[in-house]
């Protein structure tokens, strides 16, 4: 076995840089004045310290965005049902955080102006969030809670569009606490009707 090269990875630093770029974010600074030399010394590191753990800005603000929010929900595979309503309520949680947290707000509305951080953000958060969303919808095929044939990338649109509407597009809209279910349970029928 090859001996190990370099510095073990230490979670504490990589907490550091994290917060460092937390703390220049609530203190205002654009995403596109965050140069890794300003992150550095903020999170009282050197710039090849940041560079060993990501490979540039965008794999960063990623990484710090993926940071506060609430981690994807663990599915209890019990049901198709059970499970799209698991996956919609961390998305209706995530609306209420976004309401709630000027930071996140602020953050996302920037990174929709960057086009490389938004490709990456789809990649690293985004499209893992769907894949495991169709993989729910395929094995409810599978086991006859859906009819055989399901389109299932438009089937996840119909469960995710409302939600995303009324949590990201009309921030006056409700959240209420039964929103997921009652998406869930008004989708299935129409698809099942179908």
């Amino acid at each position: 076995m090859a001996p190990v090269r370099g510095r073990p990875r230490s979670e504490a630093v990589e907490q550091a840089i994290v917060e460092g770029v937390i703390q220049l974010l609530e203190d205002g600074v654009p995403l596109t004045e965050l140069s890794i030399e300003r992150i550095a010394r903020t999170a009282g590191v050197g710039k090849a310290t940041i560079y060993r753990r990501w490979s540039g800005k965008e794999e960063l603000f990623v990484d710090v965005v993926a940071s506060i929010e609430e981690p994807d929900p663990e599915l209890p595979g019990t049901s198709m049902r059970d499970d799209l309503i698991r996956l919609l309520e961390h998305m209706r949680r995530r609306g209420l955080n976004l309401r709630a947290s000027a930071l996140l707000h602020n953050v996302f509305a920037q990174m929709k102006t960057l086009p490389r951080l938004w490709d990456a953000y789809h990649e690293v958060v985004v499209d893992p969030r769907r894949r495991a969303l169709y993989d729910v919808l395929r094995r409810g095929i599978a086991e006859g809670e859906l009819p055989a044939g399901t389109d299932v990338e438009f089937a996840g649109d119909l469960f995710t569009g409302p939600m995303l509407l009324r949590s990201v597009m009309r921030s006056d809209a409700p959240l209420a606490d039964d929103l997921s279910e009652r998406i869930v349970d008004a989708v299935l029928a129409g698809l099942r009707a179908g």
